[in-house]
């Protein structure tokens, strides 16, 4: 696929100014020249073309929120004047893999004030000596220079980061659920002392009659009466008594007993 089809392709239906990343990587670029790309991607911050065949980027837009481009595995050995032209907020750029073979054809980096990661992995000028103390002695606003610092300190991996920032963010979270739990508990225990008070309060009205007067035999229990606490079971050989009082008498039951 040719890079004017894979431009389109990457659109989908959305208008230049919307995008801000654009990945062009592996198309067919033809005459080595970025072709379909116009200054209509305002908003673009990221471009990768990688393996696509550039010799040049001299057909690069004026793009003037661009912070990271993606070169590698092209044929470029030159021209990297007109970048400080197009992209004036680069910061980190990627050369990886392409035909640069001295300093001088990195020199002009130097007007990308903006500049802190610069890759040159697989390019003869990495085979200088003192490559990299020459580099960033020509190139003084470099950070990282192929992943490392001046002291060979390596670049901060920009997913870990994104990953920490996530759990960061889940520990807020969970933070939040505690001191919720926190506040919620003070109400939580007074219903669960009200509902052991309720309990209380049916285990103590536990005695119960049946439709007939008789006290069920089967509960232990206390009952008042007169003012006098008595036995459960005294009141029932009290009531046998009186029941046979009324059969040896032939007292009617509906009469009240003297």
């Amino acid at each position: 696929m040719d890079m004017k089809k894979r431009i389109h392709l990457e659109l989908r239906n959305r208008t230049p100014s919307d995008v801000k990343e654009l990945v062009l990587d592996n198309c067919r670029s033809n005459d080595g020249k970025i072709e379909g790309l116009t200054d209509e991607f305002e908003e673009l911050e990221f471009l990768s073309t990688i393996n696509v065949g550039l010799t040049t980027v001299a057909h690069l837009p004026k793009l003037n929120k661009l912070k990271k481009l993606e070169l590698s595995d092209n044929r470029i050995s030159g021209g990297l004047e007109v970048l400080a032209a197009k992209c004036p907020k680069l910061t980190h750029l990627n050369l990886s893999g392409n035909k640069i073979k001295d300093l001088s054809t990195i020199e002009p980096l130097k007007e990308l004030a903006t500049l802190k990661s610069l890759d040159l992995f697989n390019c003869e000028v990495t085979n200088l000596n003192e490559y990299r103390d020459n580099v960033f002695n020509l190139l003084p606003q470099l950070t990282y220079l192929d992943g490392y610092d001046k002291d060979d300190k390596e670049a901060p991996d920009s997913d870990a980061e994104v990953y920490a920032e996530g759990l960061d963010d889940d520990e807020d979270d969970e933070d939040d659920e505690e001191e919720d739990d926190e506040d919620a508990a003070p109400g939580d225990e007074e219903e669960e002392e009200e509902e052991e008070g309720e309990d209380d309060d049916e285990e103590e009205n536990e005695v119960e009659e049946d439709l007939s007067g008789e006290v069920r035999t089967n509960e232990i229990c206390t009952l008042k009466c007169s003012g006098e606490t008595m036995n459960c079971n005294k009141i029932l050989n009290m009531y046998a008594a009186l029941s046979k009082i009324r059969s040896s008498s032939g007292i009617n039951g509906d009469r009240k007993v003297i």
